[in-house]
């Protein structure tokens, strides 16, 4: 996409600018800043920063970061020449007022409202991260479990019935989102 939606604050800095896909719905009030990608079908809801100034922010398709959220990354450092570019794979769901930071959200992926993700943290494919729970630096959650606490720790598998209730959430975030941008565009705000 190469207008910004309106009411979308877009910046370029350091030669990158934020490339959303055109399916892909951002919210009015949103900003985006330096190198973000933003896949097939994705939502973006209101008043998110992400900003990628010093790494990379990627998000694929299908996946939702919810209003308020916060995104970031780290820069390479010493000892770390790969920095903490925050990662995060298709079909993911991120709720409201989350902060997420340099981490990898594999598929399926899920962070509770107001959770909180640090950098090098690895939430796995289906695994859930409680509402209020903070996941520290370098922890990896298997795939299917689910987390919570401050400190988050592992509090049991998630079953069946919970894993297609995020299949589910996902879903609506994509209609939703379809319907926002419609709604958006209508009234040219």
């Amino acid at each position: 996409m190469t207008t910004p939606p309106p009411g979308v604050r877009i910046i370029p800095i350091h030669g990158n600018t934020p490339q959303i896909h055109d399916s892909a719905f951002v919210a009015p009030g949103c900003v985006l800043v330096g190198d973000v990608t933003i896949g097939a079908d994705s939502s973006i809801w209101y008043n998110c920063v992400l900003r990628a100034d010093v790494s990379r922010i990627v998000i694929g398709e299908r996946s939702n970061v919810q209003d308020g959220s916060v995104l970031h990354c780290d820069p390479e450092r010493p000892g770390d020449p790969d920095g903490s570019p925050l990662l995060i794979g298709d079909d993911v769901l991120i709720g409201h007022m989350a902060m997420v930071h340099g981490c990898v959200i594999e598929d399926r992926g899920f962070v509770g409202l107001g959770a909180i993700a640090m950098n090098k943290a690895v939430i796995g494919s289906d695994a859930m991260l409680a509402a209020g729970a903070m996941l520290t630096e370098g922890k990896t959650m298997a795939p299917g479990s689910l987390w919570a606490g401050r400190p988050a720790k592992p509090l049991k598998d998630l079953s069946d019935a919970a894993i297609a209730g995020m299949r589910m959430g996902v879903a609506h975030y994509v209609e939703n989102g379809r319907a926002h941008k419609a709604a958006v565009k209508a009234t040219g705000n």
